[in-house]
Parts: C-alpha cells; sequence; structure tokens
C-alpha cells in the first residue's frame, strides 16, 4: 500500500522541514521554542514523477481499473513529482472505488496542504480517523495542521493520542516536544525529543530541538553537543549551523558564531535567525 504520508524518519525523502531557531537577545534567550512541523511539505522527487514512472504504474491500473490501490499508488507518485492536480484525480478515484480507503484520505490530506487548502486537509484527515481512530499517519498529520494553525491543544490531542496508541513514528514525539517546549515544559521536550532520536537517529530534527530545549535550561555543553551532531548528520540545513553559532555566541566566540552564521545564510540566504545573528555578533554578511 503506497502512503505519501507515512515515514519512519522525521526527515521523510518527501518532506521539507521547515527551520527550528531560539529567538535571542543579545547574550540571553527569549521566548525559547521551535517552530518546526516535520512534514508540512512534500519532498519533490521528479524521478516519482517521470514518465517512465507514470507509465509503468499506469499499465498496472490499466490492467485492473477497478482495483483502488493502483490509483492510490500512481497519486502517491504524482504527489511527489509535484503534480498536485493528477494526484488528486487519482486519490478522488481510488476513494470513489473504495470510500473507506482511509490512507487515500490522508495522502489526499498531504496534497491539499502543499496546495494552501487546510480546511480540506482536517476534513480528510478527520475521515481517515473516523475510519481508523487509530491510524497514527493520520493524527500526525492533523496534528501538524493544527499546530501551524495555533490551535496548540487540538495538535497536543492528536500527537498525544499517537503516542498512546503505541506509534513508532518518531514525528509524534518530535512535535509533541515541540509543544512542550513552547509551553516552557523543556524537561518534558527534551524526554520527547531524546524519544524521537532513539525512533529516528539520523534526523537533524529531534537533535536541534532537544538542543533549543537545553539552551533554555543555560545547558549549552549538551545544546553545542546536539548542534554539531545535527550537522554531522547532514550539513545542508542552515538552521542547526544558526544553532550552533549561538552556541558561540553565548560563549563570547564572535568570529566563531559569525563563521556558522554566515554559512547558515550561505546554504539560505532568506534564513532571518542567521542574518539577525550576524547583526547582533557586528558581522557583515560577507566576512
Amino acid at each position: 500500500m503506497a502512503d505519501i504520508t507515512k515515514t519512519r524518519s522525521l526527515r521523510s525523502p518527501k518532506i521539507a522541514i521547515l527551520p527550528v531557531f531560539a529567538i535571542v537577545t543579545a547574550l540571553g534567550l527569549a521566548g525559547c521554542t521551535t517552530s518546526n512541523t516535520t512534514d508540512a511539505v512534500i519532498r519533490i522527487d521528479k524521478a516519482q514523477g517521470s514518465q517512465e514512472n507514470i507509465a509503468s504504474l499506469t499499465s498496472v491500473i490499466n490492467a485492473n481499473p477497478k482495483d483502488p490501490e493502483g490509483y492510490n499508488v500512481r497519486g502517491s507518485a504524482y504527489g511527489r513529482g509535484g503534480n498536485f492536480r493528477q494526484a488528486l484525480n487519482d486519490f478522488n478515484t481510488a476513494l470513489q472505488i473504495n470510500p473507506r480507503f482511509y490512507q487515500a484520505y490522508a495522502n489526499r490530506a498531504l496534497v491539499y496542504r502543499n496546495m494552501g487548502q487546510q480546511q480540506q486537509a482536517i476534513q480528510d484527515y478527520s475521515t481517515a480517523l473516523q475510519i481508523n481512530p487509530n491510524y497514527d499517519v493520520a493524527l500526525i498529520g492533523r496534528g501538524n495542521v493544527y499546530r501551524a494553525a495555533g490551535q496548540d491543544d487540538a495538535a497536543f490531542n492528536d500527537f498525544n493520542k499517537a503516542i498512546q496508541n503505541g506509534t513508532t513514528d518518531g514525528r509524534a514525539y518530535h512535535n509533541r516536544g515541540l509543544l512542550y517546549q513552547k509551553r516552557n515544559q523543556q524537561d518534558k521536550a527534551i524526554d520527547d525529543f531524546s524519544k524521537a532520536i532513539s525512533l529516528s537517529p539520523n534526523a537533524p530534527e529531534p537533535y536541534n530541538g532537544r538542543g533549543i530545549s537545553y539552551i533554555a535550561l543555560n545547558d549549552d555543553d549538551n545544546a553545542f553537543a546536539d548542534f554539531n551532531h545535527a550537522i554531522e548528520l547532514n550539513g545542508s540545513v542552515a538552521e542547526s549551523w544558526a544553532n550552533q553559532a549561538l552556541v558561540y555566541e553565548r560563549r563570547g566566540e564572535k568570529d566563531k558564531a559569525a563563521r556558522s552564521y554566515r554559512h547558515a545564510i550561505g546554504l539560505d540566504p532568506k534564513y532571518q535567525p542567521a542574518k539577525d545573528g550576524l547583526a547582533r555578533v557586528g558581522a557583515s554578511t560577507t566576512g
């Protein structure tokens, strides 16, 4: 069964991650929270939507046009390839054939989210959960929509239910950790980020999240270790370099902080936290 929302890694090949960073003043911390969503955006993989792949999947559908799974698989490929309209068409067809195909509802919800149609996404996630109340993908997906909309309590309930149901998807712990972090319940946040790390050890996001909570507790050494490990896992994430720079800044090592902030900007020229950090340490973007 193809499911473009299901992943055991916080860094799914389908999902792009939004930045995580604590807003700081001079050498202090103000409002230590992160704003990561973990699966709001489909990571485009043009190979999935290639003519060859689509033609192969179409031949499967032509051989058995009444099988909804074929349309769900091809819809997933279209979605990963960035062809959202075609993806919707296939998920719609799958659901016409089998209105209780809850995985297709969740897949369609993710496409709606990427098209900016958040209410439709919530409706589809909710329909999937009416059919299968324990479907962790839909709980986590809907929770992320709620969290992005500022409905933190509703989001927390969805992540919490997925965890209570025994999910092994690290995103549930990571996202609940973000909410604990926002509530300044840093010890609980650290526990959740640690659990997410145990489930998704190659994902940099929970290391960044846990590091920010360590910063809030003035545990700069553990924060620095987490940010450095996030960089080791994936050196192309601007957030990780900016977080590393934050520790250098707090230590008074302005030259090192400036280098890391500049590296973050080199990875993402629009990454505002790194620009703000450079301004705080009195450096230019071109040092």
